[in-house]
């Protein structure tokens, strides 16, 4: 098993493991840039994962089989993401010290800032630079990564069950982030006192990132996802889950300008208005959880004042009015991200990652981390 990292191989293959379903990607570096060779997604069974965490490990081996069966992606080495209650992130401030220092140093300062005992956790640190305080103490900011090991344990039996093996684990933030913005520091201005904030919405979880001059400084994972708002509609119409999530599909969100309820094809009316209605009300739940954990990162910083840029992306992403809300909500530019914004697609997976452009986002993320390690 690879360390947690940040995440050089000419190929690599990314897993991501949800909630509904799990997907692959494989990219290639193809001189100076990235080609997208491979690319498939199948169901994981209700129940399997949940929260972010793997609940029965056969079942979810049995599904990574299936999606190699399916795709196109060919290799055994996967770089894999965790995503759930039990992997924090934190930005720390520690007196400056090598490389080598720190990492006999960290397991020690580490539970200093995490909520779970050292010994039962996996450790990582990414150094993201140093400074002089005004009393001319040499410090250093340090990105420390720690997991649950029974955690990071069922996600090693899933991947080595279906056969394959797992030379990295990240941090599914991080790859969303890569997938996105890319080589950050390139395309972003460095624009002291603004930074760009990522809200990926899968089916079980959000994960929600503050990226500031190329680093992602912050994170945070909320239960309110995709599935909260299909569970909303289902427990209002006494529907099934599938039936619930249909619907959600097809009506989404209001017009956030007229409030009014729109026709939808083949939808009866007085379904779609309480259709509206039960997504309205998690929509402003869901608003309100990213704007404490947003104001929360603000908090905490001297240099940002301001998010005036988010990007949206995953599988929730579709749907409708999503953006306009938040953008209401957050007072802030919302732009749907491309994961594709920064790789090549080969046309052997071009019609896979077509149907499934907006939840490909931590795979590719993933692929391009095992490239750069």
């Amino acid at each position: 098993m690879g360390a947690l990292s940040f995440g050089t191989s000419q190929a690599a293959i990314g897993l991501d493991i949800g909630t509904d379903h799990v997907r692959v990607a494989q990219v290639k570096q193809s001189g100076s840039g990235f080609v997208l060779t491979g690319y498939g997604r199948v169901d994981v069974p209700m129940g399997a994962v949940a929260e972010g965490e793997i609940v029965d490990v056969q079942a979810v081996s049995a599904a990574i089989k299936e999606l190699w069966r399916r795709s196109n992606v060919r290799g055994k080495e996967v770089s894999t993401g965790v995503s759930n209650q039990r992997v924090i992130v934190r930005l720390i401030d520690l007196p400056f010290m090598e490389r080598a220092e720190l990492q006999s140093a960290i397991q020690y300062q580490a539970q200093d800032y995490i909520p779970m005992a050292v010994d039962d956790s996996i450790i990582d640190f990414q150094i993201i630079g140093d400074y002089m305080t005004p009393s001319d103490e040499h410090m250093m900011e340090v990105l420390l990564v720690a997991a649950h090991r029974e955690m990071i344990g069922n996600t090693v039996a899933a991947v080595e069950g279906a056969g394959l093996k797992l030379n990295r684990v990240d941090v599914s933030s991080f790859a969303i982030v890569r997938a996105l913005m890319g080589d950050v520091g390139a395309v972003l201005p460095d624009d002291e006192g603004q930074a760009t904030a990522i809200i990926h919405v899968s089916s079980g979880l959000t994960n929600i990132a503050v990226v500031e001059r190329g680093v992602p400084r912050f994170n945070r994972i909320s239960s309110l996802a995709g599935n909260t708002f299909t569970q909303a509609i289902a427990n209002v119409l006494n529907l099934t889950f599938d039936q619930a999530e249909e619907l959600k599909v097809q009506v989404g969100l209001p017009n956030i300008e007229t409030g009014a309820s729109e026709e939808i094809p083949g939808v009866d009316p007085q379904y779609v208005q309480v259709v509206h209605e039960s997504i309205e009300r998690e929509a402003n739940k869901f608003i309100a959880e990213v704007r404490r954990s947003l104001d929360y990162y603000l908090t905490q910083t001297s240099q940002v004042r301001t998010i005036k840029r988010i990007l949206l992306a995953g599988s929730g992403a579709q749907l409708r009015n999503l953006d306009v809300y938040l953008e209401k909500g957050l007072q802030a530019q919302v732009v749907l991200g491309d994961p594709l914004a920064h790789v090549q697609v080969s046309g052997g997976a071009r019609q896979a990652v077509d149907d499934d452009r907006t939840g490909c986002v931590t795979a590719v993320g993933l692929a391009l981390g095992g490239l750069q390690s």
